[in-house]
């Protein structure tokens, strides 16, 4: 299994063991002799204070950001490394002067609601004063379902490139069915020969299981880009299912909507075929030749401590819980 991100809450074993920054350094030793690379580790009182000390210490590093020195670590640092800030964003902020964290800590949490949205705003007030949340919450549902797949540098043919897509809609879709979800919102990811990455998204009337339905979304978002891959090129693409919800109860559409009545029938024959595959343990021939070289990306939550590599998880591994790319 591959973990690009993992976080440890080791918040209580310096009662029985060594201090956190102590367990970061051990486990940088143990990847380093057992796998033979090297990962940063960030150490902090919140998940996000750990995230931003690894990646100031990248590549291969250990910070420890003490509680009473907060500020003094995170406010020199460019509005880019704080965590939820994106290129558009911290666009934003650099054309109202804002360059960094401290710049934004010096504003009301008024002024950052009005320049960025309420929930945008608020949040990134609340990252640059400390005050988000000190724990990881481990028992709240994941809010989207994703996979990707590398591609190479191209030029690759338009079918290659529909294949992998469609072989990945057809992995999210069995996972998503597995775990008796239903989604409106189908996002394509995409990272281009230059390294960067755009996104497309389509959302539906009502929200569906439909692996037909969905499937052909996400193709008439790749159709969309397509000028824009063929001038680009293209090394990575992926797909997220997102607005996710409980099939126990879903909203009946009209058979002219994508997700209507032709819809859920095709979705309840996935459903059975995926049942059945799973009680035999087998798939399709299409479904096996889609997903044979697609593999998976995986990244684990906790808090305290972050590790950025790649680990091949064994069983003296620190325990983690894990999660979807697409929600970092």
């Amino acid at each position: 299994m591959s973990i690009d991100e993992a976080f440890l809450d080791v918040a209580g074993l310096r009662h029985i063991d060594v201090p956190p920054v102590e367990i970061g350094a051990r486990l940088r030793a143990l990847v380093r002799d057992e796998v033979g690379l090297a990962i940063t580790v960030g150490v902090a009182r919140t998940p996000f204070l750990a995230k931003v000390a690894g990646r100031v210490a990248k590549p291969d590093g250990l910070l420890l950001v003490e509680p009473d020195g907060e500020d003094a670590f995170l406010h020199p640092l460019p509005v880019e490394q704080l965590w939820g800030v994106g290129a558009v964003t911290a666009a934003k902020l650099r054309r109202y002067g804002l360059v960094t964290a401290g710049d934004i800590a010096a504003l009301p949490d008024v002024a950052l609601r009005s320049m960025l949205g309420p929930a945008a705003g608020r949040h990134l007030f609340a990252v640059v004063h400390g005050m988000t949340p000190e724990r990881v919450e481990t028992g709240r549902r994941r809010g989207s379902i994703g996979a990707q797949r590398a591609l190479g540098r191209g030029p690759h043919r338009e079918g290659f490139v529909r294949a992998a897509l469609l072989g990945l809609v057809d992995r999210v879709c069995r996972r998503m069915r597995g775990a008796h979800r239903i989604a409106r919102t189908v996002v394509l990811r995409l990272r281009f020969d230059d390294y960067t990455r755009a996104t497309r998204s389509h959302t539906f009337p009502h929200a569906t299981d439909s692996g037909d339905d969905l499937a052909a979304a996400a193709l008439l978002l790749l159709d969309g880009v397509a000028s824009l891959v063929q001038e680009r090129g293209l090394t990575l693409v992926g797909v997220a299912l997102t607005n996710l919800a409980s099939d126990d109860v879903v909203q009946p559409a009209l058979p002219s909507t994508s997700a209507g009545w032709p819809g859920r029938a095709r979705a309840r024959r996935a459903r059975s075929t995926a049942a059945a595959g799973r009680r035999t343990g087998s798939t399709s021939p299409s479904t096996r030749s889609l997903n044979a070289s697609a593999p998976g990306a995986c990244v684990g939550r906790a808090s305290c401590v972050t590790v950025r590599g790649s680990l091949r998880r064994s069983s003296r591994n620190l325990p983690t819980t894990t999660a979807e790319p697409g929600q970092s």
